[in-house]
């Protein structure tokens, strides 16, 4: 996958840690820790926006492009 979640970098330039952020958005520690290490599959706007309503970003702080060799697999898919 070539989307990276940030999720862990903004946590630590918010000095807030993954149980804080669960408490104030109401989403669990499971589905923010899949988000956390890239193991999602797809992100729902309504997340997006309570993470940045939390963490104080724009989404692109928190989404990321990566090019590289997974893009040439994904559009043979």
């Amino acid at each position: 996958m070539t989307i990276v979640v940030n999720v862990d970098v903004m946590l630590a330039k918010r000095k807030m840690r993954l149980n804080e952020l669960s408490e104030i958005t109401g989403i669990s520690i499971q589905n923010l820790s899949v988000l956390k290490t890239c193991k999602a599959r797809a992100v729902r706007f309504s997340t997006l926006n309570l993470i940045c309503q939390a963490l104080d970003c724009q989404p692109g702080d928190v989404l990321e492009y990566q090019p590289g060799v997974d893009d040439a697999a994904e559009l043979e898919e």
